[in-house]
């Protein structure tokens, strides 16, 4: 009987986006093996977490409609497309804030 290893790194890849703990979930998971995609893909929802809740607790502090759902509107769309690029097992960075994230959170994966 063969010992095949399976590669769940595309799996944990879309993973990284669900919530805030799947995104610990994946960054754990991926040490043993160190995927860069999933590497990428956790830089990127670790920062986009990370900036909902801090920018969410000011937003909420207007008391406005307009501005809390253009600010959800905002941040789904990103999250969007950083699991479209996890499906398509692609490197995208999320637009505007995804260098930022990269640079600022190089250390995980390393």
């Amino acid at each position: 009987m063969e010992n095949k290893s399976k590669d769940y790194s595309d799996i944990l890849a879309i993973v990284a986006y669900i919530t805030l703990i799947g995104t610990l979930i994946a960054f754990f998971m991926n040490r043993e093996k160190r995927s860069p995609l999933v590497n990428f893909h956790v830089r990127q929802a670790l920062g986009l977490w990370l900036l909902q809740m801090l920018l969410g607790y000011f937003i909420g502090a207007f008391d406005s409609l307009m501005i809390s759902t253009s600010f959800w509107i905002f941040f789904i769309v990103l999250f969007i497309y950083g699991i479209l690029g996890a499906v398509g097992k692609q490197m995208n960075e999320v637009p505007i804030l995804g260098p930022y994230f990269q640079k600022l959170f190089s250390s995980i994966g390393n």
